[in-house]
């Protein structure tokens, strides 16, 4: 009897001690489509440079025929490390260059056609732009892209298959000779009138089957496998879906591949993506600091203003997108000083932007957390680490309280990607003497989601996320007094 009374005793220990203590909770699982390690490198740039310089510089248009002479472009002081410097002191990571536009001139001295550099008065015929934009990125800390245009006015084959061969054997070059290239972008501007060696006439192409991507996708892979692709469709970055700095309030990173292609017209209703894509292939936000691509004198005092362009950062690194900026060099070879003031001005607003941050003098609480995550993480700035909420917390929340009122106007989160874009919709709140008020509701958040709020001292910031695909995982927070802008007369 007394036997049994021990093992009914010890028993009923052990009950109680399973019931006090939780389970341990199971790791979380991707969700849909997460990036790539070449995707993940290239989202964490988010700001770089786009060149647009080539033989359109020099006959200021800005689609070339075909017809050009390369005795046409001859830059007078080319000075490819003033690019570099003036990028990267404007805060972007990188170069992308058009090596060859539409009008199929070549930028580098390619030994597939006469109708590059080798034949212009430019060094003599002896240059190779590519090759001392790479060094200057090299010296720089810059990464170095290439602007290849599927499309050529000026050879006699396009349109024909032996100009696939053609356009293959130039990705090779400029993909072996210059170095680590971070990213290849492919225009969805295909076929059309031409000088076409002389034929003078227009060329239609299936945009779909005629470049037989696949297999040329692949030879970029084998040639520079940490290069990331974009066209419309990706297979890395797509389309923004316009030209005019901004990516949508609802901006979905995965989507379905075999949805959208190259130059297809109805691309636009594609452009914020699908909860549900198949594919992990984020935007890229395309946009010149100018009217224009290419240089045009007349538009010399037509540069953004200083306003517009903090509206299109916001607008597109801040909607879970990257930002594409382009720079027009002028027909001396060098950016054009109303450029580099407006991009130095547009380095200091952010620089100073992000000096501000409030988070750090934050209490930040949850509704709950996660085994194996922890609040702590949102105020560290990595990538790496995270906060996470329970399975069964319906409307997770995170509070940032301050002792003490904090200026601020505006509030940046962002989601922790290699587990996949998960939250479908938020609110934000902020709390000021005169108590708690909603300022946003928004959508998806990505990448990173920058939300204005009309500047105020406030005590606290509530973020609460209504609906999402599955437990919401937050890499990083911050809470920004942003520069004031004042507005021009």
């Amino acid at each position: 009897m007394l036997i049994f009374k021990l093992r009914f005793h010890l028993a009923l220990f052990v009950f109680f001690l399973m019931g006090s203590c939780s389970a341990p909770t199971p790791p979380l699982e991707p969700v849909g489509p997460i990036p790539s390690a070449r995707q993940h490198d290239w989202q964490e740039l988010e700001y770089y440079a786009f060149i647009h310089f080539n033989m359109n510089t020099f006959t200021n248009k800005e689609w070339g025929f075909g017809d050009e002479k390369p005795s046409q472009f001859n830059p007078t002081a080319l000075d490819t490390d003033q690019w570099a410097r003036v990028v990267k002191e404007s805060g972007m990571k990188g170069i992308i260059i058009t090596a060859k536009h539409h009008d199929g001139f070549c930028l580098w001295p390619s030994e597939y056609t006469e109708h590059s550099v080798k034949n212009s008065p430019w060094r003599e015929g002896k240059g190779d732009l590519l090759a001392e934009l790479a060094a200057a990125c090299k010296a720089n800390g810059l990464k170095m892209g290439i602007y290849l245009s599927p499309w050529d006015r000026n050879h006699p084959d396009y349109g024909k298959p032996e100009y696939i061969t053609y356009f293959r054997n130039q990705l090779k070059e400029v993909l072996t000779n210059y170095g680590d290239i971070f990213e290849v972008w492919f225009d969805g501007a295909n076929g059309g009138d031409g000088y076409y060696g002389g034929a003078n006439e227009e060329r239609r192409v299936d945009k779909k089957t005629y470049y037989d991507w696949p297999n040329t996708y692949e030879l970029v892979r084998e040639l520079q496998p940490g290069a990331v692709l974009f066209s419309d469709a990706g297979p890395d970055i797509r389309w923004v879906g316009n030209e005019k700095g901004y990516a949508n309030e609802t901006t979905w990173s995965p989507i379905y591949r075999d949805s959208v292609y190259p130059g297809m017209h109805d691309f636009q209703k594609f452009a914020p993506g699908q909860e549900n894509g198949t594919h992990w292939i984020p935007t890229e936000t395309d946009v010149s600091i100018r009217p224009g691509w290419y240089y045009h004198p007349e538009e010399d005092n037509q540069v953004k203003s200083l306003e517009k362009l903090v509206d299109i950062y916001f607008n597109s690194v801040g909607l879970n997108s990257s930002l594409l900026l382009n720079l027009p060099v002028d027909d001396r070879g060098l950016i054009h000083e109303n450029e580099t003031k407006q991009l130095a001005l547009l380095a200091d607003y952010i620089q100073k932007m992000k000096a501000s941050d409030k988070v750090g003098s934050a209490k930040i609480t949850t509704s709950s957390t996660r085994n194996g995550s922890t609040p702590e993480a949102l105020i560290e700035g990595v990538s790496t680490s995270f906060w996470a909420a329970e399975d069964d917390d319906e409307q997770p929340q995170l509070t940032l309280m301050w002792e003490t009122p904090q200026q601020a106007n505006t509030f940046v989160i962002q989601e922790h990607l290699p587990l996949g874009q998960r939250i479908k919709s938020f609110e934000l709140e902020l709390l000021t003497e005169q108590g708690w008020s909603k300022v946003y509701s928004g959508s998806t958040v990505g990448n990173k989601r920058m939300i204005p709020f009309e500047s105020a001292p406030i005590l606290g910031a509530r973020f609460t996320i209504t609906s999402t695909k599955a437990t919401p995982v937050i890499s990083n927070l911050a809470v920004y007094n942003a520069p004031f802008i004042p507005k021009k007369s």
